[in-house]
């Protein structure tokens, strides 16, 4: 059965792949649905959208200078694990996020001071917003969460 389904999965193209994540537990547009917490290969696997993060920077960075800059951040010594929160998916071409989760010991002005001044969010806080159900996630031993949001 499992081979079944990694074939299956295999033979998707990237936007099929994402959509069948992202809707696992219901679709991320209908309101109930845990908001799903992507790794940052699961979001950037295939993805060519501009817009579908920092849709806001006047530069219309394309997600490949995201993922470079994540996948930096991620082999930092302090840094646990990253996580993309999918904010919406009305769009038929990609689905789309505001906030990136940073598991780590280091402290919101030390995050702020690792992300690349082109795509550096509007607001870099602490903590999971209240109020707000996501898919089952633990946060890593010894990191805290740090909240990347671009308006």
């Amino acid at each position: 059965m499992r081979k079944e389904h990694d074939k299956e999965v295999g033979t998707m193209n990237a936007l099929e792949r994402i959509t069948a994540r992202v809707c696992r537990l219901g679709h991320p547009d209908t309101p109930g649905t845990p908001i799903p917490l992507l790794t940052i290969e699961e979001f950037f696997d295939g993805n060519e959208h501009i817009g579908s993060i920092g849709c806001n920077l006047e530069s219309g960075p394309p997600p490949s200078r995201f993922y470079e800059m994540f996948t930096r951040i991620a082999a930092r010594p302090d840094v646990k694990d990253i996580r993309i929160q999918i904010t919406m998916f009305d769009d038929p071409d990609w689905l789309f996020l505001d906030t990136v989760y940073i598991m780590t010991s280091a402290n919101p002005d030390e995050v702020a001071s690792w992300l690349d001044d082109d795509l550096k969010p509007d607001e870099v806080g602490e903590g999971f917003p209240p109020g707000q159900k996501f898919e089952p996630y633990t946060v890593p031993s010894g990191a805290g969460v740090i909240c990347c949001w671009w308006d």
